[in-house]
């Protein structure tokens, strides 16, 4: 008896030891907004908090936005597995402040605001009864709205804050609503070297209340976000057309996540990209996100338009992620 009950506990301790770490953030509110935004990004792996060339939105960085050249306007599409959808929308725009004694046009102050939404859902979810009838298809959906304000101290160093309403519909008048803070810093070396410092989700929650449908039975609840911490550092060579970028995220959620991505400006108007996300130095068996994508510029007059795409490779899925976008500058 003794000698089955040795092999019991050796097996289960075994068995025990081989099965995948969990981090705490996977059961954390919010993913949605952690995948990233648009093609360009999440073909770089989403590693563009210190990036300060092309198309910028306060998504990764609240003080990117003073470093945007023209006006630029981003929408990007997802096709995701399981009936997912994830979409995006952005507005960035500079604003360059001029003293009126000053003939040489040189701008004595630098602002920009970015403002954008990520609408993300699930559809066609098999609503059921208790006795198991059919009650129709279900759907979700959840929201980011943020706006993001930025000023440039001097040449090298930006500040940036961005607010950030979440929205979040889950059944009938099952609803929650929630306020968060991004804060972020920039600092350029030189002509090819940035550095960056992110703080993300800063009080962002959910605040649940069932007694809408459950009556007296019902309850309320509040699920916080993990708050993110980035470090992040970018290379530009203008000569070769590269930009390359890398960014160490830190949480309360038990993931210290490494991520990194290149651009390629292989000739005028194509921009060639690859990344790898979600390189989680604290937890070995979380899954990498590996990504490709392009853009492809075609200009008129004074306006620009870009098509984008982006391939994701998502791990426990049917089928990987395609991320198609437009942008438009002018």
């Amino acid at each position: 008896m003794k000698k089955v009950l040795l092999i019991i506990y050796l097996f289960s301790a075994v068995f025990s030891f081989s099965q995948p770490k969990v981090s705490e953030i996977s059961s954390m509110p919010g993913a949605f907004s952690r995948m990233g935004f648009g093609a360009r990004g999440m073909g770089m792996g989403n590693a563009l908090s210190s990036v300060t060339e092309g198309n910028l939105v306060s998504y990764y960085n609240p003080a990117l936005s003073v470093f945007q050249q023209d006006n630029s306007f981003q929408t990007s599409y997802s096709f995701l597995s399981l009936d997912r959808s994830l979409n995006f929308l952005n507005f960035t725009r500079r604003f360059d402040f001029y003293s009126s004694k000053d003939s040489t046009k040189v701008p004595n102050g630098t602002a920009g605001v970015s403002v954008g939404i990520i609408n993300s859902g699930v559809s066609n979810i098999d609503g059921r009864d208790n006795d198991g009838n059919k009650t129709g298809a279900l759907t979700t959906s959840e929201n980011q709205f943020f706006v993001g304000f930025a000023n440039k101290f001097s040449k090298k160093f930006a500040l940036g804050i961005a607010v950030k309403v979440y929205y979040y519909k889950l059944y009938e008048q099952i609803t929650s609503t929630g306020v968060g803070l991004d804060i972020g810093a920039l600092y350029v070396l030189n002509k090819h070297w940035n550095i960056s410092f992110m703080l993300a989700d800063l009080n962002s929650q959910y605040k649940w209340d069932t007694s809408p449908i459950y009556n007296e039975q019902g309850s309320t609840s509040t699920n916080k976000f993990p708050t993110l911490k980035k470090i992040g550092a970018s290379y530009t060579n203008d000569e070769y057309g590269i930009i390359a970028s890398a960014e160490l995220e830190s949480s309360n959620g038990g993931t210290n996540i490494l991520r990194g991505g290149i651009e390629y400006n292989i000739f005028k108007d194509l921009y060639l990209r690859g990344g790898i996300d979600q390189v989680n130095l604290s937890n070995s068996d979380y899954p990498v996100n590996p990504s490709l994508g392009f853009t492809y510029f075609k200009s008129f007059d004074n306006i620009r338009v870009g098509v984008d795409y982006a391939f994701v490779v998502e791990p426990y899925s049917s089928q990987d992620r395609h991320i198609v976008g437009l942008n438009i500058n002018f």
